[in-house]
């Protein structure tokens, strides 16, 4: 009887989202910065980056929800974006450049929902289609710690 290799399973991830100030105005803008694993994503794929040998390595920030309309946002952070910026059903930007603009330089990914997990993966930079993010990630969560997480950054950014 032949046995058939099954992979191991992914390792299972917390993700969070914290909303901090961004820029040096009396007024800062908020940023919205994921972290798995208490690691923020941009110090992962900076490493990643840097790792790889790429040219502009790790020239990331969160995203400044003050300049981008990203609609719901917890429906986009669930990959289902709705708003007029995102046309389609597909990779969402988790990053944006570190000067603040989403559509200068980021880093976008799919996001998976299934019955208890949620994935990213297919991580990508639209300005460097030639890069091969292929060993970064995939990166799994419980559905319902993700789920958490993103209801709660929802509701800290609405309170401004």
């Amino acid at each position: 009887m032949q046995t058939r290799w099954v992979p191991p399973p992914l390792p299972v991830r917390r993700v969070r989202f914290e909303v901090r100030p961004w820029g040096n105005g009396r007024d800062p803008e908020r940023e919205l910065l994921p972290y798995v694993d208490d690691v923020s994503l941009v110090e992962l794929i900076s490493g990643y980056e840097h790792a790889a040998g790429f040219d502009v390595p790790g020239a990331y920030a969160g995203l400044v929800l003050d300049r981008l309309n990203v609609g719901d946002l917890t429906t986009y952070l669930l990959g289902r974006p709705d708003s007029a910026y995102w046309t389609k059903v597909g990779p969402v930007a988790l990053l944006g450049c570190d000067c603040g603009e989403v559509g200068c330089w980021s880093l976008q990914t799919q996001v998976l929902i299934d019955d208890d997990r949620v994935t990213w993966r297919g991580f990508s930079q639209p300005f460097r289609p030639q890069r091969d993010y292929g060993s970064f990630g995939p990166l799994t969560f419980r559905r319902s710690q993700h789920e958490r997480a993103v209801r709660d950054t929802a509701d800290a950014a609405s309170q401004r």
